[in-house]
Formats: C-alpha cells, sequence, structure tokens
C-alpha cells in the first residue's frame, strides 16, 4: 500500500516548473471629477437643479507627460444646450495625449439663463484653476481656453473681458485674475451684427432686442486689445452656421492690437465638426493646434 501511495504522490513531489507570471494590467486612467464652481450656490442661480450649477470636468494629464499648461473647454450649442461629447470630453482627450491637463466647463445656458451667467461661469473656472493650481499639477501662467461654436464666443468674452482679481472679496478664489494666458476658438461666434452673426447664439444670450450698448459690447472682434491673450482659430469656408468671417474678424482685430495668432480655414467642413476624427482632410486640423501648443512652449514637459 505503501509503495502504491509513493507512486501516486511521485509527480507532486517532483518541482514544478513556476506558472509564467502574468503581464501586470495597464493602470486604468482616473475617472474624471466633476468640481462645482460655486460650492453654495452660483451668483442668481435660479434653482437647486442641475443646471443651476455650473462646474467644470477635471482630465488631469498624465503624470510621465505632463507640461503643466492647463485649457479649460467650453463646448458649443448656441447657448441653448451644450455638446459636451464631441466639442468637451473628445478635445479634453486629445489635451491630455498632449500633456496638457483639460476642465469641460459646464456653464448655464438659456433657458433661464442669458447675459452675464455663461461669463460669470467661465470667468469662475478659470479663478478656480489658477488658485487651484498646485493642487492640479498645473502651471498657473499656462491655463488657456477653449470654445467651439457658441462656446467660442464664450472663451472670446473671457478672453477680451476680465480682471486682476478683487483684492478685497472675501472668497480666496475671486482674488485670482480671470485672464486667460492663451486662447483657442473653433468655428467661434464672434459678432452680433449682422450679416455674419448667428443669431440663435445672440438671442439666446441677450435677447432678441438687446441694448446697442451691450450687442456691441459682446462683439468680441471690437474688443480686443494688446492684453488679449494669444490666439489660434480654426474655421471651415463651407461653414453656413457660422459663417467662417467670424473668425476672420477677430484674427484682423488681433494682428491690429499686435497679438501673436494664427489662423486655418479649411475649404470643405460643416459647422460643428468637433475634431474631424473621420475626415481625412480636417482631422489633420488638431496637429495644427498641437504644433502651435508647442511654438507656444506650452508642451514641454
Amino acid at each position: 500500500m505503501t509503495v502504491v501511495l509513493m507512486l501516486l504522490m511521485l509527480p507532486f513531489l517532483v518541482a514544478q516548473p513556476d506558472k509564467p507570471k502574468e503581464p501586470d494590467k495597464p493602470k486604468e486612467p482616473d475617472k474624471p471629477k466633476v468640481e462645482l464652481l460655486w460650492a453654495k450656490g452660483a451668483p442668481g442661480a435660479a434653482g437647486e437643479e442641475d443646471a443651476d450649477k455650473p462646474s467644470i470636468t477635471v482630465y488631469p494629464a498624465p503624470s510621465d507627460k505632463a507640461s503643466g499648461a492647463a485649457v479649460i473647454v467650453c463646448p458649443g450649442g448656441g447657448y441653448g444646450f451644450l455638446a459636451s461629447g464631441h466639442e468637451g470630453k473628445e478635445p479634453a482627450e486629445f489635451l491630455n495625449k498632449l500633456g496638457v491637463t483639460a476642465f469641460v466647463l459646464k456653464y448655464r445656458i438659456a433657458p433661464p439663463y442669458h447675459h452675464p451667467a455663461p461669463l460669470q461661469d467661465a470667468q469662475r473656472a478659470l479663478r478656480t484653476v489658477r488658485s487651484r493650481a498646485k493642487e492640479w499639477n498645473v502651471d498657473p501662467h499656462k491655463i488657456g481656453i477653449w470654445g467651439f461654436s457658441a462656446g467660442g464666443h464664450l472663451a472670446s468674452t473671457a478672453a477680451t473681458h476680465f480682471d486682476d482679481g478683487k483684492s478685497d472679496a472675501e472668497d480666496p478664489i475671486e482674488k485670482v485674475s480671470c485672464r486667460p494666458d492663451f486662447a483657442i476658438l473653433c468655428y467661434p461666434v464672434i459678432t452680433f451684427e449682422d450679416p455674419y452673426c448667428h443669431k440663435g447664439s445672440r438671442e439666446n444670450l441677450i435677447g432678441k432686442n438687446p441694448d446697442p450698448k451691450l450687442l456691441e459690447s459682446l462683439c468680441n472682434d471690437k474688443q480686443v486689445t494688446d492684453k488679449t491673450p494669444p490666439t489660434f482659430l480654426f474655421h471651415t469656408n463651407a461653414d453656413t452656421g457660422v459663417p467662417p468671417e467670424n473668425s476672420v474678424l477677430f484674427y484682423l482685430a488681433l494682428r491690429k492690437a499686435k497679438v501673436p495668432a494664427e489662423l486655418h480655414i479649411y475649404e470643405e467642413g460643416m459647422h460643428g465638426v468637433g475634431l474631424a476624427p473621420k475626415d481625412p482632410v480636417l482631422s489633420t486640423w488638431p496637429d495644427r493646434l498641437a504644433a502651435w501648443l508647442k511654438v507656444r512652449g506650452l508642451l514641454k514637459k
């Protein structure tokens, strides 16, 4: 019996080769975190619903690529909805691949919100990121804003309407400057004057019969100064929703003010293309943006 048991156990007594070690699974990126811009409620909030609570969704750059640059991303939608997918999440992920931390802005829109609520939200986002730069591994002098369509109007408004902070504010975030260090404008709404105005954006933001002075103050090509930050612009010649003259007007104003700028107008392409990943020609425009960011020194680790 003993001999039989020994023979049966022999295969287990012989040293077994080690099992090959399974390769480490790549670490999944942290899920984007949502941060309210005002913990105690936004100024002029109409209620307590989600739409009444402007926020930023944080997309941190990978630590091995992080350059310290950051961008607030403003989706378009005519100030009536937010195209937060192809004009929010996708641009944020594109920026992450370049080593740039992204913050997708959820700003207040019509109805019930009108000017100045969206601008308040964009300015607050810039102040928040700058005041918490160390926490997010961001350089406070490399914080830009990127907007699409009506989000481009919001971004260009933030780039032309800003302050150095309110030194006497009780809220420490409000003491920080809301001036972006650079701007990226994609098929942006710039003017609120005919014939190149996008009327839907204008009506949602300031109504059908706005005060002429308010309207002019939000024609952002007229608000450019030498303090306006360096700007990259992308548009298409075939855009009938927001004519490319919007970008041209802003570019010429930047030229006049001697502000560094770069403008790309592709011949084909409808309005609202985002990063245009499925178009073999238009999909090259993000490469132009990446090159511009590199030239500006924003991608240095």
